[in-house]
């Protein structure tokens, strides 16, 4: 048995400043800059959002800007056989932290690890 739930909308930013993208996204979504690099590393920026609200993340990314899903669980593997299972693709295993997938549609989601303390009200237990 697992867990699992949507975390994050994850904007990824092809730009050569984040913090540019992340002033509009913030202003644009109504939501202030939690942090404006998350990891010190210039990648991630952070939005503040509820605790019952999934993150929102942006992302500087070498590829097209587009927007994905992360889905945390408390088991990465077992997440990732259910999805396969549901006909989604692994495509990269990342930094050792986290899968990006490949819905059958296409569409490029991550599977990553607990983002928060408490999973919250909208969580899903698979058997």
């Amino acid at each position: 048995m697992h867990h699992s739930r949507l975390c994050a909308l994850v904007l990824d930013c092809k730009v050569d400043d984040l913090g540019d993208a992340a002033r509009f996204w913030s202003t644009a979504l109504g939501k202030p800059i939690a942090t404006p690099d998350q990891d010190g590393d210039g990648r991630y920026a952070e939005l503040r959002t509820a605790d019952d609200e999934p993150l929102i993340l942006l992302q500087k990314v070498d590829h097209e800007s587009r927007v994905h899903l992360d889905i945390e669980t408390d088991d990465l593997e077992a997440e990732a056989v259910r999805l396969e299972r549901l006909g989604a693709k692994r495509i990269a295993f990342v930094r050792q932290r986290w899968w990006v997938m490949e819905a059958p549609s296409g569409q490029r989601f991550c599977i990553v690890r607990k983002q928060r303390n408490a999973f919250g009200p909208h969580l899903n237990r698979w058997d």
